[in-house]
């Protein structure tokens, strides 16, 4: 698969106006993508569970413009007009106007709204840009094209999700998602993620994320930032192969339902992932005094109680606190007796590996 194949080569039909909306929940992933290439292309594959409750609806309505002469949208979080968010979606337009050629022909109204507080220090790129991306496909195919073939509308929303955000082309399918090409994932690419197709152990069906909010201020280094500067950093190379062998390792893992195995490959790919931030050049850490509290009163707790919870970061402060579905009575006790009060104004949200986004 190449991105022509995205390229429409002749729409059928022509409209006037009309609106859709899709629900596309959040990720996290497993094992980590840091570094890109141009075109938003990962340096190394990533899986990803996908999350049920934190999710991103967005309604796009769309009416015929007299001239196409630019792209002409507004936008809307909770009711709120939003021109903040302008500069990043006329950017997203751009990069994707070769494949949906119809963007300069309406104008967008994009009324989007999340599960999970604005602003909570839940990264809302991923759900939300694959959410308008599932709108502008549904657009698309009222257009008609030729172009369809098997799965073609869920990998071109992906493809074009990417394009917006990277993590994104991961939150349209469940409950596992690979993005990146690697020799033992059939059908993995690189410009779009595929639902994971090999055997998971039932012990790891609704599987738990309670995600912990350390710090809900605005990072301090943004992601695409921290993502170029692995571009020369000294062990880049190492951590694209580490990532790979990871992959490979926690595809037995997974058949196999070893929770220690994915105990140790998780947190390390966690750990991996800041110890990357904190070795470029400039460095940087985005864990908080706070995130390290919750991490050693994991270690101790399931020393002392043989459980299988444990922990993962994205690029922030933040701790996914993720447990097996039969230990969660007692890893909630667990976390609201001991790990909310290390969490801003003792906030914290309970979810679930879910099954992707969804048509409203």
């Amino acid at each position: 698969m190449v991105e022509e194949h995205f390229i429409p080569k002749k729409y059928t039909n022509s409209i006037d106006n009309g609106s859709f909306t899709w629900s596309s929940p959040s990720n996290i992933a497993l094992v980590k993508y840091w570094g890109k290439k141009e075109h938003q292309i990962p340096e190394n594959p990533s899986i990803s569970f996908t999350l049920n409750h934190c999710k991103t609806t967005t309604k796009v309505s769309f009416s015929k413009k007299e001239d196409a002469s630019g792209f002409s949208f507004d936008v809307f979080l909770d009711n709120e007009e939003k021109g903040d968010f302008k500069p990043k979606i006329e950017t997203f337009f751009k990069r994707i106007e070769v494949y949906l050629p119809f963007l300069k022909d309406y104008h967008f109204k994009i009324e989007t709204t999340n599960t999970f507080p604005h602003s909570s220090g839940i990264a809302s790129s991923a759900s939300g840009m694959s959410a308008l991306a599932l709108c502008l496909m549904s657009i698309e195919e009222e257009f008609g094209t030729e172009d369809y073939f098997d799965d073609y509308f869920i990998q071109k929303a992906s493809f074009l999700a990417r394009l917006g955000s990277g993590s994104a082309c991961r939150s349209l399918e469940g409950d596992l998602v690979v993005w990146g090409k690697h020799k033992d994932i059939e059908g993995s690419s690189d410009l779009f993620g595929v639902k994971y197709p090999c055997q998971v152990h039932s012990n790891f069906k609704n599987y738990q994320d309670t995600i912990l909010l350390v710090d809900k201020g605005e990072k301090q280094v943004s992601s695409t930032v921290g993502h170029n500067l692995m571009h020369g950093h000294p062990f880049a190379q190492e951590r694209f192969k580490q990532a790979n062998k990871n992959l490979s390792d926690i595809i037995s893992i997974l058949k196999e339902g070893d929770l220690d195995a994915f105990i140790a490959l998780v947190e390390s790919e966690a750990l991996t992932l800041h110890a990357m931030m904190m070795t470029s050049m400039p460095y940087f850490i985005l864990m908080k005094p706070n995130t390290l509290e919750i991490i050693n009163k994991i270690w101790e707790y399931r020393k002392t109680s043989g459980s299988k919870v444990c922990f993962t970061l994205d690029a922030g402060a933040n701790v996914h606190v993720l447990y097996p579905e039969n230990e969660a009575t007692s890893v909630l006790e667990f976390i609201q007796n001991e790990l909310v009060a290390y969490c801003q104004n003792g906030q914290y949200i309970c979810d679930v590996i879910g099954l992707g986004a969804s048509k409203v």
